[in-house]
């Protein structure tokens, strides 16, 4: 398997402008466009020689990270944690909105396609873990695994390196936030479980539409919203902590389900919930609009004008305080709708704090035991 050492720019890898129709099947961005930092770029030119060709599969494909630290640690006013591990760079579930996509722009590939289809894991996670919690001045506060790249994306099934994380994390009573669209997360419950008798654990998953149809175009590799719900709903049966999270809230394409999102959560269990108004960074506004123009052409116009509406007439606005609800009128309705659905089901009346207190570090191999 190939290997990147920390993150250094992959100089080699190889992006295409574009993709055949035939080639984007499963898939959730429509080309490969070069990223921000790339001067040069190609583009597919049918000289009619390959025109009845049988196109291979775009297959994905997997590099190793070694990484030297895997905390990363954040100052940001509008989001509840200050530190968050991700397995993971890039995902393979490939939903079109995703604003983690312009980070694959630093490792020289497109935010297109290469971000759902040239993958990264970092195998020496749960080890450089361990180090940095055996730190004489660590101080435990809830981890965020996933905030950026989905720790159960379909990967995980072969690599488990979101499991090793946990089983680290639960050695050292440390508390842990998970957040996924996948309910591969059910895999994991016997940990789950035993983090959740402590109080150390919450689980959200995000769930942006009950529509199964526009899930697959949305987001073509991550669960139905049906498997969402019946994990949410097993989770919560097993005592652990659920969050219901609709990320994001997409003016004129999923706004109009928010009624019924917390209802089926609600039913499911679900005790809290959460929201984040449609976010377009970088290239991402560019790859939601092709992707718009070619599933919603009907409504494109008005959708694109709806998200301008809520960011002060541009496509986005990465402003503290603003970037994670928007602004204006249209805003204002889509949070006071939320929070009355909220109250009329119950959610969001007691919001679970997980326990921080309970942090040890266990002896280590090799590390001589106190004496009594």
């Amino acid at each position: 398997m190939p290997t990147l050492l920390d993150t250094r720019p992959s100089v080699g890898f190889e992006s295409a402008v574009t993709a055949l129709p035939q080639q984007l099947r499963g898939r959730g961005a429509r080309n490969n466009l070069k990223g921000r930092f790339e001067k040069n770029g190609a583009a597919f030119f049918d000289d009619g020689w390959d025109s009845l060709a049988e196109l291979p599969p775009l297959k994905t494909t997997v590099f190793e990270e070694l990484s030297k630290t895997i905390i990363a640690r954040n100052q940001s006013p509008d989001i509840s944690f200050d530190r968050s591990i991700n397995p993971y760079r890039g995902c393979e579930h490939g939903c079109v909105y995703c604003y983690a996509r312009p980070t694959h722009a630093y490792m020289g590939l497109s935010p297109g396609l290469d971000f759902e289809s040239k993958l990264f894991i970092k195998p020496n996670a749960a080890a450089l873990l361990r180090e940095e919690l055996t730190a004489p001045n660590y101080v435990a506060r809830t981890l965020a695994l996933g905030s950026n790249t989905d720790p159960y994306q379909p990967i995980e099934r072969t690599y488990r390196i979101t499991r090793q994380i946990l089983e680290v994390l639960l050695e050292f009573n440390h508390p842990v936030g998970i957040v996924t669209k996948s309910a591969l997360v059910l895999r994991d419950l016997d940990i789950l479980t035993l983090l959740a008798e402590r109080g150390l654990v919450k689980v959200a998953i995000s769930l942006t539409t009950l529509d199964g149809k526009l899930a697959r175009a949305m987001e073509p590799r991550a669960s139905t919203p049906a498997k969402r719900l019946g994990a949410l709903r097993i989770l919560s049966a097993a005592r652990v902590p659920t969050v219901v999270m609709m990320g994001p809230v997409i003016p004129a394409v999923n706004d109009m389900e928010i009624e019924a999102i917390l209802k089926s959560a609600a039913t499911a269990g679900v005790r809290e919930a959460g929201y984040t108004m449609l976010r377009l960074p970088l290239e991402v506004k560019d790859i939601f609009r092709e992707w718009l123009n070619a599933e919603m052409p009907d409504r494109a116009a008005k959708v694109m004008s709806l998200v301008r509406s809520v960011r002060d007439g541009n496509e986005n606005d990465s402003t503290f305080g603003k970037r994670m609800s928007g602004t204006g009128p249209y805003a204002w309705t889509i949070g006071r709708r939320f929070q009355m659905s909220c109250e009329r089901f119950g959610i969001n009346k007691n919001r679970v704090k997980l326990a921080g207190d309970l942090f040890q570090v266990p002896p280590q191999p090799g590390e001589q035991l106190r004496l009594i």
